[in-house]
C-alpha cells in the first residue's frame, strides 16, 4: 500500500482516470457498432450520420492519447471506403 500523501493522490487520480476512459472506449465500440448495422441495412442516411459522429469521437480520443494515431486513421479510411461503396 502507498506510504505518502502523494501517492495515494496518484491513486485515486488513476482510478479516475481509468474510469472515464473505459466509457470512452465503450462508446467508440458502440457508434462503430451503429455505424456498421447501418451500412448493413443500407441506410445511407443514418450510416453517413453515424461515422460522421464516429469519426469525431475517434479523434478526440487520439487527442487525449486514448487511442493509437495509426488505428484512428485507419478506421476513418474503412469508414470512407465503406460509405463510398454503399453509395456506388
Amino acid at each position: 500500500m502507498a506510504n505518502t500523501k502523494s501517492a495515494l493522490k496518484n491513486i485515486r487520480k488513476n482510478k479516475t482516470r481509468y474510469l472515464q476512459n473505459r466509457t470512452l472506449a465503450s462508446r467508440l465500440k458502440t457508434l462503430e457498432k451503429r455505424f456498421l448495422t447501418a451500412v448493413e441495412d443500407k441506410n445511407q442516411e443514418e450510416a453517413k450520420s453515424s461515422a460522421s459522429s464516429f469519426i469525431s469521437a475517434l479523434e478526440k480520443s487520439q487527442k487525449r492519447n486514448l487511442v493509437h494515431a495509426n488505428k484512428v486513421s485507419r478506421k476513418k479510411s474503412r469508414c470512407s471506403q465503406i460509405l463510398s461503396n454503399l453509395q456506388a
